[in-house]
């Protein structure tokens, strides 16, 4: 759950604006895909923001293997020249693996905020009771 004096925000909302999962108004990136240290109107410390390769693996679920399937097709109908694919596939695979990162980057980002996600740790066994005196053990 967010922070009860702000208004809830949705991860995808966040993403789609680059906007802080908090105050839904701040900057969530400092550069294309740098996040910023915190958020330049709330506050919020970004220092939980791990999406580590995340944005990577849904960029290439989702448009590395049409880009790729593309230049595929382009070679097989039509066996162009290679500097026909340097100046058609290779734009195109750029564009559509670099441009949706910013993207799924916020997306992550936001989704952990809002979720609360943080690295899973074993829960340690609660310390036992000291034996009263006088007592001889476990019956």
């Amino acid at each position: 759950m967010p922070d009860p004096a702000y208004t809830a925000q949705s991860p995808l909302s966040c993403a789609m604006r680059s906007a802080c999962p908090r105050c839904g108004r701040g900057h969530l990136f400092k550069g294309f895909l740098q996040v910023a240290p915190s958020c330049d109107n709330c506050g919020l410390d970004f220092s939980f923001a791990d999406p580590a390769d995340g944005p990577a693996f849904f960029v290439m679920m989702t448009t590395a293997i049409p880009a790729v399937a593309f230049g595929l097709w382009l070679e097989l109908t039509y066996d162009p020249p290679v500097w026909l694919h340097f100046v058609l596939t290779l734009p195109v695979v750029l564009i559509t693996c670099t441009l949706p990162l910013r993207f799924f980057k916020g997306w992550l980002v936001a989704s952990q905020y809002i979720h609360r996600a943080a690295e899973g740790r074993l829960a340690r066994p609660a310390p036992a009771a000291p034996a009263e005196p006088g007592s001889s053990g476990p019956a």
